[in-house]
């Protein structure tokens, strides 16, 4: 903390958000912070750096954590707008790399804005013709999925209202997963009136759960592994207790149509269901005690590996924060159906992961694959890969859940034990093959969109679609 108050910060674009988020116009932000407006107006356009005093200032009156402030979200921002840029609708423009980092540090709304346009003409490239020309109902502006993934990232995967009320149920029940269960069998019948039945699976063909709202009956289907019934029965004891945390925080979310809404309703039910069985406070301190040991955290809380994963990515509340992961589920055609940002993606949000990020070396259940990789602007990541028990029965192919942070975290993680983040030889990795301009990857599958060609009948490279260097 010492070293960012040190240093020059400018963060007027954060302060102007900070405002407006707060309601205030600049004359009553200034009085409350004991500066002239022009001052603060000096401030917001980047004209002053924001002195130390002034940053713990501005803590103590907005209750804002100092660390989230000054930390750069300009980086991010920019590679996205990169990447964004390098469409080819807009790529032969040419737009120097300096005027997008002055566009993501200067005017973050504008990025916004931008990334929710080409999230829009994303999905809309993927109609297909006839459907177009059919005249059926539009598709909505930005897929509901996209929405949610945007809304969870600016949250940063903390819900404080439905944490703290899953802790507060969660403070009265066993912490064993066998007895737990039971309690919260007994405490949907009791308060309720809600039963919890396991039946046959061909009693609910392709349901895995389903409940009858008739009879006021909770049926689990007997292809649920134990994992799977507590999540289950914690989701509908969630959905009934902590009905109104979960409304305040979609409204507050403000979902774009109706199909977001209920799926931002689920999202954050299953987040209510993670924080019951595993509380923050409690599990956060287990994870730091046994050095974030996937399998026994596991074994532990009575979860599968997908349900530890997605809790792992939602431990930043303010003063208790657990090691910022990102995490993906990749299946097997390497399409990633479930993203996470954290605190620094390494890879491009749209299109695939680089294949050089050996994600599917996981082919065992039990196992943690870890893996030392570094990005082209040097910066490095340890992830760590477990493969998915196989879904249905019919299911061809397995899933793989990697979990990934910078590699300073390393030495809080039992399973980065083996390398030696900072000396080991990383594997060299980019955002996706269509956006990298690593020239020597044997690996790649497509050429650059932002280099040329430089192709010649006399030679060929070890790597596929040799390009221009400028």
């Amino acid at each position: 903390m010492a070293e960012q108050i040190d240093r020059k910060l400018y963060l007027g674009p954060k302060l102007r958000v900070l405002r407006r988020e707060l309601g205030l116009n600049q004359t009553r932000m200034a009085e409350e912070l004991g500066v002239s407006p022009s001052y603060l107006n000096h401030l917001e356009r980047n004209q002053r750096p924001l002195s130390a005093q002034m940053l713990l200032r501005l803590a103590n009156i907005y209750d804002i954590d100092i660390r989230d402030f000054t930390a750069s979200s300009q980086e991010g921002s920019a590679h996205e707008l990169s990447e964004i840029l390098s469409d080819a609708l807009v790529r032969d423009i040419g737009i120097a790399r300096d005027e997008v980092l002055e566009v993501a540090e200067n005017y973050p709304g504008v990025s916004e804005a931008i990334a929710r346009f080409y999230r829009a003409l994303s999905d809309l490239r993927r109609l297909p013709g006839d459907a177009l020309a059919s005249g059926s109902a539009p598709a909505p502006l930005v897929a509901p999925i996209d929405w949610l993934r945007e809304m969870i990232a600016r949250t940063g995967n903390h819900f404080a209202e439905i944490d703290a009320g899953a802790e507060a149920i969660a403070a009265s029940l066993s912490d064993d997963p066998a007895l737990l269960q039971a309690e919260l069998r007994a405490r949907l019948k009791d308060r309720h009136g809600m039963a919890v039945q396991v039946v046959r699976a061909d009693v609910l063909a392709d349901t895995l759960r389903h409940y009858d709202m008739h009879r006021r009956r909770l049926m689990l289907s007997e292809r649920l592994p134990a994992s799977g019934r507590l999540f289950a029965i914690a989701y509908h004891l969630c959905a009934q207790e902590l009905a109104d945390a979960i409304a305040a925080q979609v409204a507050r979310a403000a979902p774009p149509d109706e199909d977001s809404r209920r799926l931002a309703v689920i999202a954050l039910t299953n987040h209510a269901a993670a924080a019951l069985i595993m509380p923050y406070d409690r599990f956060r301190q287990a994870a730091e005690q046994c050095r974030y040991d996937l399998p026994l955290l596991r074994d532990r809380f009575g979860v599968s590996t997908e349900q530890l994963a997605h809790r792992l990515t939602s431990l930043n509340r303010t003063g208790a924060r657990g090691i910022p992961f990102f995490m993906v589920k990749i299946d097997r055609a390497g399409i990633l159906s479930k993203r996470f940002d954290g605190e620094a993606y390494p890879f491009a949000r749209y299109g695939g992961a680089c294949p050089r990020w050996d994600a599917h070396g996981a082919r065992e259940t039990d196992r943690v694959t870890t893996q030392l990789i570094e990005t082209l602007d040097g910066r490095r990541f340890v992830t760590l890969a477990v493969a998915l028990p196989q879904g249905a029965a019919d299911a061809r192919g397995r899933s793989i859940i990697a979990l990934g942070c910078e590699a300073k975290h390393g030495e809080r993680m039992v399973h980065a034990d083996d390398i030696n983040p900072t000396k080991d030889d990383a594997v060299q990795v980019g955002p996706t093959c269509h956006l990298c301009e690593r020239r020597a990857c044997p690996d790649r599958a497509l050429p650059p969109v932002t280099r040329a060609l430089d192709l010649h009948s006399y030679e060929r490279t070890v790597a596929p679609f040799p390009f221009r260097r400028v």
